[in-house]
């Protein structure tokens, strides 16, 4: 508001000058000019300081247009709980792994539930789960993954394996020796990773409707970190709003408007290209490190969570419309993978994209809680 207010006085400024400088204008032309002999300074404000108060109004009206420009580490985006950070040193680099510790708001049932987001997400959209999970006493505990949300955004070798052991690291710090691992979309294959590395640690590992239940090396053409890093370079907030609409939701509602300002704002940045770098770099982890092929060998309690209507394809703007309709078909898909892992139990929601939590809450977080 404070940038509005000052771009309207810089416009009332100039538009009064102008007026002021055409009426002297005027007057010499008719013949007043004794009345505008003082008039050196008037065309020294005309010549100089006009042109200067447009500048300057062009200039605040560009920012104003940008107010949702954030930080590629989201400092202006205020979480729902307070954000702690974890140090950590890699491949010469000091970064920290940005996440929320949230106590239980009634009485503790002494147990502990870790939500990993998906791949253009934060610790931001699990709100109303956090809140869910601690009225029935469950500690939480929600970290941005090292590449994503408040955390560093360093240019290393990402991978999932390096993902879960900073993960543990964080269990560890915290003091807490097992965990139910909640992991949605890409945070479901780091979840999975987690558990076949720690099962000692996953009291229960749940899946919301995770990628990787299928090998897209099979499907999807290569493409190169770098000729991925030259399409996230082109993002906008149009591009990443058809995204969300065409991918994550069957119905838009204008409560995901804010999932798309957070998601676009990083494109303002001038930090941008090494936001668009680190996504190009996760994007090749995705791709080149599957995990469908080791879900027989999870040997913890295992219940997913799996929209119907759900169609994520990672790399889906490679493949012709014919491909897109033979792949991501998680009707399909989620319960090929709950007869690959031992015991696993399968729930479905109808009419649902890939976001169940958000877009239908109440049923996902009752079965949530039930199968805790």
């Amino acid at each position: 508001m404070e940038v509005g207010f000052f771009t309207k006085y810089l416009f009332n400024l100039a538009f009064l000058l102008i007026k002021f400088s055409a009426f002297s204008l005027t007057a010499e032309l008719s013949g007043a000019a004794d009345c505008f002999r003082i008039n050196p300074l008037l065309n020294m404000f005309r010549k100089f300081f006009i042109p200067a108060v447009l500048l300057l109004s062009i200039s605040f009206s560009s920012i104003a247009q940008k107010a949702d420009t954030l930080s590629i580490t989201l400092e202006n985006i205020k979480y729902a709980y307070p954000v702690k950070f974890m140090a950590i040193q890699t491949e010469g680099q000091d970064i920290r792994m940005a996440y929320m510790d949230v106590a239980p708001t009634h009485n503790s049932n002494g147990r502990t539930v870790v939500l990993f987001h998906g791949k253009n997400f934060g610790g931001y959209y699990w709100t109303n789960v956090i809140k869910a999970l601690t009225d029935r006493g469950f500690r939480v505990v929600v970290p941005d993954q090292i590449g994503f949300g408040k955390s560093s955004k360093p240019f290393i070798h990402y991978s999932f394996h390096q993902l879960a052991r900073w993960n543990k690291a964080l269990l560890d710090t915290l003091g807490i020796q097992k965990a139910n691992v909640l992991g949605h979309s890409m945070g479901g294959m780091l979840a999975t990773r987690f558990a076949l590395m720690y099962p000692q640690t996953t009291e229960k590992l749940l899946l919301e409707d995770p990628i990787g239940l299928e090998d897209y090396r099979q499907f999807v053409p290569y493409v190169t970190t770098e000729e991925q890093y030259k399409t996230e370079l082109k993002s906008t907030a149009e591009s990443i709003k058809k995204y969300y609409q065409g991918s994550y939701f069957t119905m838009w509602k204008p409560e995901y408007d804010e999932l798309v300002r957070i998601g676009a704002g990083v494109t303002f940045s001038a930090d941008y290209p090494r936001w668009a770098k680190v996504a190009a770099m996760t994007f090749t982890m995705i791709y080149e490190q599957p995990v469908v092929y080791e879900f027989q060998n999870i040997t913890v309690p295992t219940v997913l969570f799996i929209g119907k209507e759900d169609k994520t394809i990672v790399g889906k703007g490679l493949l012709s419309i014919q491909e897109q309709s033979l792949h991501g078909l998680y009707k399909v898909l989620g319960k090929q993978t709950a007869a690959k892992i031992p015991k696993a139990k399968l729930i479905e929601f109808e009419g649902c994209g890939h976001i169940p939590h958000l877009e239908v809450p109440t049923e996902f977080l009752v079965a949530l809680l039930g199968s805790l």
